[in-house]
């Protein structure tokens, strides 16, 4: 056998324990051929996300359909990491997710899991790439439930049910809660596409949580509409651009 150096980290995440032990005792089967080591295991996408932040691993066997959060939405959280990890799906049924899986060339497993199949998983892993975070949202059926950044050697998640607005300032989209800013890299068009039903824009770089609106004021910058929002739980007052005014009538 290979250099344990060489062995390939695999990481384990599925919310149904007798999984995780099918999965380690293929594991075990696939390390007689194969150098592997299994460096954890969660059983959600959060303790994945607190444990992967102290672990490297070079490879998430990721169940797709889990509580709080699926698994696709995770990899994406996953892609935060320093070196994110490759990751290999499992899926126990969804004909959709296997047709784009299929058309992304993204690698899944289908259970119940074949130990040949598994192998064959790990070898193309060895050379594979992590995906791109764009094409796995391409792959969800609905919005994320959080938006994440990696701050102090962790992934932070940040529900997105408690953000107020989304603004775009240079390459960063800063992000407010009631109780902070958050900077995160993604396009403010992106999000407004993903997130629509949620946010509505009020100028070119803002977008404001429709459920936070708390009322309109009078006044703004010169060139600007005049009107300005106001959020709950925040004495910053936004300005509204001309072409975004007819919102103070539809949210008054």
């Amino acid at each position: 056998m290979n250099n344990i150096e060489l062995a390939l980290r695999v990481f384990i995440v599925d919310d149904e324990p007798p999984a995780r032990n099918r999965l380690r005792d293929l594991l075990n089967d696939c390390s007689q051929q194969l150098a592997l080591e299994v460096v954890g295991e969660a059983g959600n996408g959060q303790e994945a996300l607190d444990k992967l932040a102290g672990v490297t691993a070079d490879v998430v066997l990721l169940d797709i359909r889990m509580p709080q959060m699926d698994g696709i939405e995770l990899a994406q959280h996953l892609n935060k990491l320093l070196k994110p990890p490759v990751v290999i799906f499992t899926t126990a049924y969804d004909a959709y997710a296997i047709k784009a899986f299929d058309l992304h060339v993204i690698d899944y497993l289908l259970k119940p899991i074949r130990l040949g199949r598994l192998f064959e998983a790990l070898n193309r892993a060895r050379e594979a790439v992590p995906v791109q975070t764009e094409v796995l949202r391409d792959l969800l059926p609905e919005p994320r439930k959080n938006l994440s950044i990696h701050e102090r050697g962790k992934i932070l998640l940040i529900p997105i049910e408690q953000v107020l607005y989304l603004r775009a300032e240079l390459k960063y989209i800063t992000v407010r809660t009631a109780e902070r800013e958050y900077l995160i890299e993604e396009s403010l068009n992106a999000l407004e596409k993903e997130f629509g039903a949620r946010f509505v824009r009020i100028h070119r770089n803002s977008l404001v949580a429709k459920d936070a609106i708390a009322g309109f004021e009078k006044g703004g910058d010169e060139g600007e509409s005049g009107w300005l929002v106001k959020l709950k739980g925040l004495d910053e007052l936004l300005g509204i651009s001309r072409r975004q005014q007819h919102i103070v009538k539809e949210f008054s």
